[in-house]
């Protein structure tokens, strides 16, 4: 049977998370494993009525086919929050897609030939290394600083791979938490430039900060080719599964041509449904609270972390975002505590699938939106218990 398929499915695991995510639909287990956005802020009542408007007044045409780029209004205003940013975006420049996820792929179609060499954060997305997985590069990782990649091993990386694509989440990356700083930002764009590198930024989480000073995308300090990806999924509802690609209108014809070929265009009514939504409420307000509500989360599980966890254990302090990264002493598992965990039913990701060389065995994700204050805390009890008889155990 294995000769039926094709060699890249054989190199392209299933997402560890979702397989993880089996675990937690026992509605005992409390779970800071999956990245998902806290579903007591959905604005379900707005887009009830965002899509009944939506059909009384043209129903025929947004149930219709509609243009691969997606909903020109969608699009300008896209563009337009974009513009309030500093960055000077036309709606032509805007894409959209189902889900940001399908940004990576597309850009993968566009960029990668097999064994192409390309650069990921190390620990990395791992949507994107089950993504780019697909196109069969030759991966190369960069380690994470506090405040954003190691530029110096960057440099060096690209100096000797001449890597074609580089890709980066830089506001409270995933799984880490982290941010490049603004200096990194500047440096790392021009390095990038330097050695004719594409890079595809990923920012699902950049309207998610809660602390500290908003940051300027990376896309404003580059002259050469970049893809800016965002996404409805963290700042209205997942389940629509919008995102949009932002790049230079040549790029965008090639990914144009990949989209089509791929799904001719992303759910129109979703879209229609979305712009709705976003002429009759105000959006800001709403990301606010939002904002608001995982503040309180992350607070709470920063200080749960300190309150039960062993002090030997140490973790991110992230200022927005959904994740906090935790590591553990030298020589313990995540996987044996992943183990020790799941039988107290609370459940998180242990590290190793977020590295692309098998690394990472002494950390871990934990997820904070998608938790109460009660449970965050019952679920910190929960695992300090069981790392410190895992720690004493390794005694």
């Amino acid at each position: 049977m294995d000769g039926l398929f094709a060699t890249r499915m054989h190199n392209t695991q299933k997402s560890f998370i979702r397989e993880i995510l089996k675990v937690t639909l026992n509605p005992d287990v409390i779970s800071f494993a999956g990245g998902l956005p806290n579903p007591r802020f959905f604005p379900v009542r707005e887009i009830n009525e965002a899509a009944n408007k939506v059909l009384a007044e043209s129903g025929e045409n947004s149930l219709q086919y509609s243009t691969t780029e997606g909903y020109l209004p969608l699009r300008e205003f896209i563009a337009r929050r974009y513009q309030k940013r500093g960055l000077q975006v036309d709606a032509d420049e805007i894409m959209i897609t189902n889900g940001s996820q399908q940004g990576l792929d597309l850009a993968g179609k566009v960029f990668l030939n097999k064994h192409d060499p390309m650069v990921l954060e190390r620990p990395g997305y791992l949507g994107a290394i089950q993504a780019f997985s697909m196109f069969e590069p030759q991966f190369h990782s960069v380690p994470l600083l506090e405040d954003g990649p190691d530029l110096a091993y960057l440099e060096t990386e690209l100096k000797k791979t001449s890597a074609k694509l580089m890709y980066i989440v830089p506001n409270f990356q995933n799984p880490s938490g982290i941010t490049h700083s603004l200096a990194i930002r500047k440096e790392l764009a021009v390095i990038t430039d330097r050695y004719n590198t594409v890079v595809v930024e990923d920012d699902p989480y950049g309207e998610l900060r809660f602390m500290g000073q908003e940051l300027p995308p990376i896309k404003r300090f580059r002259k050469g080719v970049h893809i800016l990806l965002g996404s409805f999924s963290k700042i209205v509802a997942p389940g629509m599964r919008l995102g949009w690609i932002c790049t230079s209108s040549d790029i965008m014809e090639k990914l144009i041509i990949a989209k089509q070929a791929a799904d001719l265009h992303s759910n129109f009514f979703s879209q229609r449904v979305v712009h709705q939504y976003l002429c009759d409420n105000e959006i800001d307000d709403y990301i606010a609270k939002i904002r608001a509500g995982y503040r309180n989360q992350r607070d709470c599980m920063v200080a749960m972390i300190e309150k039960y966890l062993p002090e030997e254990i140490t973790s991110t302090k992230p200022e927005g975002g959904m994740f906090i990264w935790a590591t553990l002493p030298p020589g313990m598992s995540s996987l044996e505590l992943f183990d020790q965990a799941a039988a107290q039913n609370v459940a998180f990701v242990p590290g190793t699938p977020f590295y692309i060389d098998g690394g990472g065995s002494s950390t871990l994700r934990l997820n904070y939106s998608n938790s109460d204050e009660e449970k965050i805390e019952e679920g910190m009890k929960r695992l300090g218990s069981c790392a410190r008889k895992l720690m004493a155990h390794g005694n």
